[in-house]
């Protein structure tokens, strides 16, 4: 069977969730005997023509020229190149810019489409943009075959708006069982002497607020922020609170290096609140990391009881003022760990994607 997957900045990873995730699912698929191209930009650092059994199909993105405005671009481009590759099925990673091309689909081929989080109602995005991710989002819906939920939130929601049904699939992490403590102190760093941040530059990930609640709290403890500060929000951010106490460190791809960070930290900080299922909060939980997550349907749907919620920078304040000690955190990391091993180890959830497209049917597709 043969596999494209768009709608993604490529593999490996050197981007977000979409990417992390597509960087282990497409060769898990490889071993199971698929055949696997993952769409990349025609800049992305990786110049290998394949990733661990992975085809790389290499489409031109504007991007780095014009601005965010070339996603539309190199999405085009991207489905173009689809209509001359004899695909089974093509795997549609989100929907932001790439609705308005869905007519270009091949018609011969089985289009599922993975529908993330609700993108409209991202504070980054003004009213104009909002309206246009709306039309997008309904698009995708009514022109996919078939539709992924990455959350049983954006499962309900798609049967609430829509009328359709969408299958769950999460995403997956392994367990971190090796930890350095060496590894903290290579970026001057002390092990449980700092709180963590990891996270795109953008405004519904709330990153202002959980620096103003550190810096409300009085901790002596950094806040490390990791995460490409280039845009423009990630700029004013660090053009007003750059500091000893609050520090950037800008995009960190390293797996073993962020795993360590997440596990040494004294807190961790997930601020999302319009997407799904966030990959990098998969990664926390599974490094044993003492999470703080901001309180919405997303978080506590993966969370449960396994982490403490803010809802604004007095809540962070108060959270890191009185929850230090470690000891208090051993049943929520134990929970965490345990939630992985259950529901969202990679091996799992590869296998349920091959399960999954196995199944496809045309007779199965949405109404």
């Amino acid at each position: 069977m043969r596999i494209g997957i768009i709608g993604s900045r490529g593999i490996p990873n050197y981007y977000g969730g979409f990417e992390q995730f597509a960087a282990y699912l497409a060769p898990g698929l490889v071993e199971q005997g698929y055949e696997l191209s993952v769409y990349c930009p025609h800049h992305h650092p990786w110049t290998e023509s394949t990733y661990q059994g992975v085809q790389l199909i290499r489409c031109f993105d504007p991007e780095p020229m014009i601005g965010s405005t070339g996603q539309f671009v190199y999405d085009l481009n991207c489905i173009l190149d689809s209509r001359t590759r004899n695909f089974d099925i093509l795997y549609q990673l989100g929907y932001t810019t790439n609705g308005i091309w869905q007519r270009f689909i091949p018609k011969n081929v089985v289009l599922v489409s993975n529908m993330d989080g609700l993108e409209w109602t991202r504070a980054k995005y003004p009213p104009v943009v909002k309206k246009f991710l709306r039309w997008s989002e309904k698009l995708v819906v009514q022109r996919s075959d078939f539709l992924i939920a990455d959350g049983i939130p954006i499962q309900q929601y798609l049967r609430d708006t829509y009328g359709v049904e969408a299958t769950y699939l999460a995403y997956g992490a392994d367990l971190f069982t090796d930890p350095s403590p060496l590894v903290p102190p290579t970026l001057g760093l002390i092990p449980q002497r700092y709180m963590l941040l990891i996270a795109r530059m953008q405004p519904d990930n709330h990153i202002e607020m959980i620096i103003q609640g550190v810096l409300k709290s009085g901790s002596e403890m950094p806040l490390i922020v990791v995460g490409n500060a280039s845009n423009t929000y990630g700029k004013q951010l660090v053009k007003i609170y750059q500091s000893s106490n609050i520090r950037f460190l800008g995009g960190i791809f390293d797996p073993i290096l962020l795993d360590n960070l997440r596990h040494y930290a004294a807190l961790y900080f997930h601020g999302h609140s319009a997407g799904g299922t966030n990959p990098s909060l998969l990664e926390a939980m599974a490094a044993s990391a003492m999470i703080c997550a901001h309180d919405n349907r997303f978080n506590r749907s993966v969370l449960g009881a396994g982490a403490l919620y803010f809802q604004n920078s007095v809540d962070l304040a108060q959270i890191i003022d009185h929850e230090k000690d470690k000891t208090m955190w051993q049943a929520r990391i134990q929970l965490n760990r345990d939630n992985i091993e259950k529901k969202y180890a990679k091996q799992q959830i590869i296998d349920q994607y091959s399960q999954y497209f196995n199944g496809l049917s045309p007779k199965s597709r949405i109404q």
